[in-house]
């Protein structure tokens, strides 16, 4: 799997349904609209590198009102939730 972090600036005046928007299109696991320089950052989720340019510039930004995108590639994943999900595997009787 492969996951990357999409920050995306928007139409400031529309960024809830923007963000309502990508979170429907396949590839999206997550969008969070945050404070800074972005207005929503998405995490895109897929099985292939080539499936990120399906999803980023041929989903993303075409949807109405967004107007660039950044995009960060995850190398590795370091969450405690993770850590936790990985350690109770087959810990259940």
């Amino acid at each position: 799997m492969i996951t990357s972090i999409v920050l995306i600036k928007t139409d400031v005046d529309r960024i809830p349904e923007i963000a309502e928007k990508i979170a429907t299109l396949e590839g999206v696991s997550e969008v969070y609209s945050v404070t800074g320089a972005y207005d929503l950052i998405a995490l895109v989720r897929v099985a292939r590198h080539e499936d990120l340019a399906e999803v980023i510039p041929g989903r993303i930004s075409k949807v109405q009102g967004v107007a660039s995108t950044e995009t960060h590639i995850a190398f590795r994943t370091y969450s405690q939730h993770d850590l936790e999900a990985a350690f109770a595997i087959g810990l259940d009787s």
